[in-house]
Order: structure tokens, then sequence, then C-alpha cells
């Protein structure tokens, strides 16, 4: 399989050829965890899981490591620990639980691994450490910032001057800054914020250093891909970009990056009130399903627009192919040629309805599971999920009223691993295995 991918640092689509085939590597940045994920952060996730799968076929799942990782320390997270009283540790690692059940809903397979900053703060003093040493860096008032000025290629991702980004961003501004651009590694951390012992005293990582420092440790200087949404295109890759090649580190061979999402033409937004989560999509009786299928109808490197229309339609469509499909096909040749042409998942989808018009139940299942879709059998469950339902269903009774959706979450993420489809709306709870889930799997759940 031929992939070719477009290179937001090239500017052009270009044929991918990976540094090892033997170890192609792709690096993706997550969520910063502090509340229930938006369905603009389902985007990038659901893009580069049909990458990861493009992958993993072309050169062997066991030839392909994919990271995405986790932001646990965050002056957001510190504002909602302080406004909630609650420890930092619970909510983010509550958090994570609903981040990983919701994208599981919309059939993301796991990354190989789901690093958490805070797991790798010495390798984040050490890499800061570095740079200090090398004059791309300097201690000011507690605080490490990065010196711009030293890095004569920053800009060469977003396609701006420096001036230009000055003009276009919002700097913070500070007396111990040599210059306005200049951007934070290393700050320092009162009593009462998350902080570790440094040597420029007790403080905490700033965002860009986070990610430079985890790609580093679990896929080496460099390494193949390295993805994203287009808001993270400046300053966090500009960034990540200027103190990993600093760092003598020649970082991701090839840039990607996911255009936003739009709600009924509109930014989504909560003044306009159209913004909501992936889980009060699921929660008002909408698949994950056909949340995947909205999203892959559209090239990634356009804006997506959800509207009800789409979800509508995508609910029909599916449920008319799940009358046609059938078991023992291969994947359609023009569905992979179709994802090979830079994830051309809109070109996918098309040849997915001319299976379906053509008849062909068994090419089209496969073709549509090589996309994530059509995974779960809902025609019929191979055991009785009552009891199951009745569980959750209790548990979300319990958790509507003590506001604590800690115990559902944790059901709905074991569910989710084992395959089973999970539904809740207004009307209740509605569970739906794939084939072959038995009863042993069941007695497992319960």
């Amino acid at each position: 399989m031929t992939i070719t991918l477009y290179d937001t640092k090239r500017r052009e689509k270009a044929p991918f050829t990976p540094i090892d085939p033997q170890n192609v590597r792709m690096y993706v940045c997550g969520p910063t965890v502090y509340d229930r994920a938006h369905l603009g952060n389902a985007r990038p996730v659901v893009v580069f899981d049909v990458l990861y799968r493009v992958l993993r076929h072309t050169y062997g799942a066991d030839c392909v490591k994919y990271v995405r990782n986790f932001t646990d320390v965050d002056d957001k997270i510190n504002a909602k620990a302080a406004a909630t009283g609650r420890a930092i540790g619970d909510i983010t690692d509550e958090t994570i639980s609903w981040f990983l059940s919701d994208m599981g809903a919309l059939g993301a397979l796991e990354p190989d691994a789901a690093p958490r900053a805070t797991q790798y703060i010495p390798q984040m003093i050490e890499m800061i450490e570095g740079l200090i040493a090398s004059g791309h860096a300097y201690a000011a008032e507690g605080n490490v910032l990065f010196a711009v000025e030293s890095y004569a290629e920053y800009g060469a991702l977003s396609g701006r001057s420096v001036d230009d980004m000055i003009a276009g961003a919002r700097v913070e501004v500070a007396p111990y800054k040599r210059n306005p651009m200049d951007f934070v590694l290393w700050k320092p951390s009162d009593a009462q914020t998350p902080g570790w012992d440094s040597p420029w005293g007790r403080g905490r990582p700033g965002w860009h250093i986070e990610c430079s420092a985890m790609a580093h440790d679990l896929l080496g200087a460099e390494f193949d891909i390295h993805g994203g949404g287009n808001d993270l295109q400046f300053p966090h890759h500009e960034n990540e970009i200027a103190q990993s090649c600093c760092a003598g580190h020649g970082f991701a061979k090839v840039w990607l990056h996911n255009e936003m999402l739009q709600v009924e033409g509109k930014k989504m937004s909560k003044s306009l009130g159209n913004f909501f989560t992936v889980n009060e999509l699921l929660d008002q009786g909408v698949s994950g399903e056909v949340i995947r299928f909205v999203m892959l109808s559209t090239h990634y490197r356009k804006p997506m627009d959800w509207t009800e229309k789409k979800r509508a339609d995508a609910e029909k469509t599916l449920a008319k192919w799940r009358g046609l499909a059938a078991d023992g096909g291969q994947v359609s040749a023009s569905v992979i040629q179709a994802l090979g042409d830079d994830l051309n998942t809109a070109g996918a989808i098309a040849e997915l309805h001319r299976l379906a018009s053509a008849g062909e139940g068994a090419a089209l299942k496969a073709s549509a599971q090589f996309l994530g879709l059509l995974e779960v059998d809902e025609a019929g469950d191979a055991v009785d999920l009552s009891t199951l339902e009745a569980w959750l269903s209790e548990l979300r009774t319990q958790a509507m009223e003590t506001k604590d959706f800690g115990a559902v979450d944790a059901l709905k993420t074991k569910l989710l691993a084992a395959g089973i489809q999970v539904q809740m709306s207004k009307a209740g709870v509605s569970l739906s295995a794939p084939l072959g889930f038995d009863a042993a799997t069941l007695e497992e759940l319960l």
C-alpha cells in the first residue's frame, strides 16, 4: 500500500517513507484532563485512529507505535481543584477514565502508549538543563524560558515571522523575559500548587516541554509523524520543534493537522449554546458509531460541520448497511486506495455506498470495519444483557442523585473494552454485544 500524506511543514502532499519500516512511530497531542471531552476534541482522535489503522495494515501491527499523551499538570486542572475542593489526582484519574470511555465508544483503538506528563518530570528537567547549557534557555526569577531568538527556524511550521506571531498571539508580558516571544519551560509553584524539586526551585513544567520530553523518551530523537489539531500549530507545535531541535533531536519528520469542527455552520461555543460533549451525545442516544461516521464523511483537512441532518442520515445509512452486511469478505481495494491518499475518508465512505448499492455485503462489512464501523452487531445479542443493563441503569440513577459518575464510567469503560456498545438516553440504558460475545465473557463482567 502506498501512503501519501500532507505535511503541514512542507506544505505539500508527498509519499510517506518511514525512517524504519520495522518501527513506524507516531505521536499525537492528547487532552488536558480537567473536564469531559467535547465533540471537537474527538475529531483528532478519530482522524489519527484511522491513520493508525492504515499504518498497521501497511507495515504490520507489531511494527507501529502510536503515542498519545495526557496533560495532567496544568493551571486549568489546578483551578478546578481549587473551585471544587477535590484532589488533583482524583480529577485527572476521573477525567482520563471519561476520555477513554468516550473515545472507545467512538470505535477508537487505544494507543500503544498513553503517558501522563507527571510521569516524565525528570526527563523534562534534564532536557531543560541541556537547553540552558547550550544557550537556548535561561533562568529568571524561578522561571526557565526558551530563548526564541536562539533558534533561526522558529516559525517554519506555521509559516509566520516572529513579528507576525507577536502581533497575532496573546503574549504574556513579564519583566524577566528577554524577548516577548520567549516561552516558559519551567515555572515556580506555591504551596497550594503541584510542584517538583528542580535546580531552579520547586516548580512545574510549562505545557510545551511536556510533549518534547515524552516523545523523545518513548519514540527516540527522531520519529515519523506528529499530529494534532490545527489550533496546536502555533504556539504549541512551533515551540515543541524549537526546543527539541535545540536539544539536538531531529524530532518529527512529518506533521499532520486536522481542521476544526463546527456545529450547524458555526464555531462551537458555550455562548452560542451549541457546545456539547461526546458523553452528552451518547447519553442522548446518539451512538458512537454515528458520531464516527459523520466525522469520517469529511476530509480531515477540511472544516467538519456537525448537523442534525448529518446525524439522522448517518443513522439511516448505518442501519441499511447493517442489514446488507455479510461475513467472509475482503476490504475493498478502492477503500485502501482512498485512505492511502492522504486519509481520504470521504472517498472511502463513497466506496462503501457503492458496495452497498451493488449488494456486495461481505466486502461492505470488511471495508466498513477497516474504518471502525459496523464492528458491533446491533441486530441481536448472543447473550442476554438485561442484568448488565439493569446494573448500569441503577448506577446511573444513583449518580444522577449524587453527581458522582465514577462507578458509571468505570463500568462503561469495562463494557466498551469488552466490545459492548453502550447507549444511554432519557428512555434508559441499552447494550448491544458483538458477534461471538459469549456467556463466559458475560460471567467475567458480572
